[in-house]
């Protein structure tokens, strides 16, 4: 390894010029990523919802649909309005009580069944369907959904899952850069003040940054990446790859004592301890991410495969880009030194912790229970709405929705074209009957008896009705992700299998139940992968079978407090969290644990007591587990305040908050478990007993 440091030392300069050079190809790919704003596209594509999409795609040329009210308009203004939003590139049709009866019949000779599920007296409010020729989330149907915002000239309030994504897309691409911003100017205050340099943390954020662009530009060989994870993957970068880079700085000022004024020798020398060190502990952090892959609803892998790229580009510059910024520019790095704030060591309070071992063992057990029962018992929220802020264009449709027409929620059903009339109006009547469905809408359900078919014009007949399939509409005054809702949506699946068994129904809230029950299932499936790969790491690093026991039991208990914290204080956390947050906490802070684990190991070895060992371990590992906790919490905690989507700032602050519990534990509980437990440790693990020495 040392060669290699060398090696590295020698080419400096053309690593500085090649990886400055890198960022261009880097920053066309960040640039030409295409982000999806639609949570719900990630859900499994054999699932009924989401076959029901492509055949409303595939059939009717439908991919996605808005809702519109309009406010005090109607006869011949209504219907140019229609026009203007008919005309919009990527509208497919637009469905009013004008385009099934004309727009030259006067209001109050529509009938009444027809005119109640349009129009609003009382609220002189009239509601139109939107159909549009792709899907939610892509650019045709967003650009649609803004252009019909400007020729409407602010008259409609656009409400539905698309409005919901376009909003998103925008406030997203306005937050994200200032996300960066914030975590990077927070890491750096903590890193100034607790490591000996003013300047050495803006050479942290260099190499990091460069770091972060390859990943975010490599993104563009995926096609694609949600919001979310573009969001999160620079921020998230940066707290679990700074540890490489005070690992590297820590590791360069020890040699530089060995080797004085020899600061290459030096630095080829702390190169190679670091990637010795670093690759190992990068393992685990990879590992948390890629278990992220092992998830049904494909968000997981999104950001499973994006991070561990990040780590793996964070180390490569942590040992390049890093070393030759840090040698390029020594001299204004020792201009800048100052006298850390954090003593080397922390004996006094490593000895009162190991010799009070038994108070933390008992803190530990009283608080497991109410940890594990807030941790199980955590509200978490689905509907992807609520995370938006309530003066969204998209919020304010939603709400007036629901004020004008009691509507909560739309979706359809795909039924067979060949239903009989009979049929159809039935199903639909006994859907109609059902607590909080506001109405229930098909084409012969609609119409009734009360106007000719043959007066139903056909370009109408063949937007709802394709040589396989029928479109009927349901309105209901339950929220998405409600347990009301859900019953309702069984409910009717149940109804229209009974006239149809191969009915389907889709839309946002058949696709946010099936969310609630994908993610229940990974959230079980990702946290036994991850904890079973991380107990297999650490066993084979320590080669122990204790060991991987006793550290992923510290670390899930922070999560155990961290995630059941929100119950006790009564707040809701995005659905995404429960499924997420425990897997990134194992993998980005059991490496504070393996960190104390790796010098208790070598203390007891070279013949020390049990206390000796485990106080020398605890003294020497407190300042760096402080410094790269507090940096993983600069850099999610400011994110997690100033966002105004909720998942994203709901994610940031519990990995900040994450990161500081952690560091708690791993400092006051883990040892305490060492003294419990260190016959079994010794007995139960390799390379902790020299045997040519006592040991006590």
């Amino acid at each position: 390894m040392e060669k290699l440091g060398r090696g590295i030392v020698k080419a400096r300069i053309s690593i500085l010029v090649i990886s400055i050079l890198l960022l261009i190809p880097a920053a066309l790919g960040y640039i030409n990523t295409r982000v999806n704003y639609d949570i719900l596209y990630y859900l499994p594509k054999e699932i009924d919802t989401m076959q029901g999409q492509d055949i409303l795609l595939d059939e009717f040329q439908k991919g996605a649909y808005a809702i519109v009210l309009v406010d005090g308009m109607h006869g011949r203004e209504l219907t140019k309005l229609e026009d203007k939003i008919e005309n919009v590139d990527h509208v497919a049709k637009l469905i009013s009580y004008n385009s099934i009866v004309g727009g030259d019949i006067p209001l109050e000779m529509i009938p009444e069944k027809l005119r109640s599920q349009f129009y609003n007296s009382d609220k002189d409010s009239t509601m139109l369907a939107i159909f549009f020729d792709d899907t939610t989330s892509s650019d045709g149907t967003m650009n649609a959904i803004k252009e019909i915002r400007k020729v409407t000239d602010g008259q409609c309030f656009i409400s539905g899952m698309s409005a919901v994504v376009t909003d998103t897309k925008t406030l997203s691409e306005k937050e994200t850069p200032i996300y960066v911003l914030i975590a990077v100017i927070l890491a750096c205050i903590v890193l100034a003040l607790f490591m000996d340099s003013f300047l050495v943390p803006v050479f942290f954020m260099l190499s990091i940054g460069i770091a972060i662009v390859y990943n975010l530009g490599s993104n563009y060989f995926m096609g694609e990446v949600s919001y979310i994870t573009k969001a999160l993957a620079a921020v998230l970068q940066l707290g679990v790859t700074l540890d490489y880079s005070i690992f590297l700085w820590h590791s360069y000022k020890e040699m530089k004592e060995e080797y004085g004024d020899d600061h290459k020798e030096a630095m080829a020398h702390a190169i190679a301890s670091t990637i010795t060190s670093v690759v190992g502990s990068s393992i685990t952090t990879v590992a948390g991410f890629i278990a992220l892959c092992f998830m049904s609803f494909t968000l997981g892998m999104d950001l499973g495969v994006v991070m561990a790229k990040g780590v793996v580009f964070g180390v490569i510059c942590c040992v390049t880009v890093l070393p030759a910024l840090i040698l390029t520019f020594d001299k204004a790095l020792e201009k800048t030194m100052h006298r850390e704030i954090l003593p080397a060591r922390f004996d006094k309070l490593a000895g009162f912790i190991v010799n009070h071992a038994w108070i933390f063992i008992v803190i530990f057990v009283a608080l497991l229970g109410p940890a594990i029962y807030g941790y199980q018992h955590t509200n978490v929220y689905y509907d992807l709405a609520d995370t938006l802020p309530a003066n969204l264009d998209c919020s304010i449709a939603n709400k007036k929705l629901e004020e004008n027409f009691d509507v909560n929620s739309i979706y359809m059903i795909l039924a067979d074209s060949e239903l009989s009339s009979k049929d159809a109006n039935k199903m639909m009547t006994e859907i109609k009957d059902l607590d909080g469905v506001t109405f229930a809408l098909g084409l012969d359900s609609a119409i009734g008896n009360e106007i000719p078919k043959e007066l139903i014009p056909e370009s109408l007949k063949s937007e709802l009705v394709s040589d396989k399939h029928q479109i009927m509409m349901v309105g209901s005054d339950y929220k998405v992700a409600s347990d009301e809702i859900n019953n309702q949506i069984t409910t009717i699946q149940d109804i229209a299998k009974k006239y149809d068994s191969t009915s389907m129904v889709i839309g946002e809230a058949p696709c946010t139940k099936d969310l609630i029950t994908i993610t229940d299932t990974d959230f079980k499936r990702v946290s036994a992968v991850s904890i079973g790969a991380i107990v297999v790491i650490i066993l084979l690093v320590f080669k122990s079978i204790s060991l991987p026991v006793v550290l992923v039991a510290a670390i899930e208990f922070a999560i155990f407090i961290n995630m059941g914290l929100p119950y006790y204080l009564g707040t809701t956390i995005p659905f995404i969290a429960s499924v997420v947050i425990g897997t990134i906490q194992l993998g980005a802070t059991v490496d504070y644990a393996i960190l104390m684990t790796t010098r208790y190991k070598r203390e007891r070895f070279a013949g020390a007591t049990k206390k000796e060992a485990i106080t020398t371990a605890l003294s020497t590992s407190i300042p760096s587990i402080i410094v790269s906790a507090l940096g993983f919490f600069a850099a999610t905690f400011g994110v997690g305040l100033i966002s105004s989507v909720d998942m994203i700032g709901s994610l940031c602050s519990l990995m900040a908050r994450g990161a500081i519990v952690s560091m708690i534990v791993v400092i006051f509980v883990l040892p305490s478990l060492f003294v419990l437990l260190d016959k079994i440790i010794i007995h139960t693990s390799m390379g902790f007993i020299d045997k040519s020495k006592k040991q006590a």
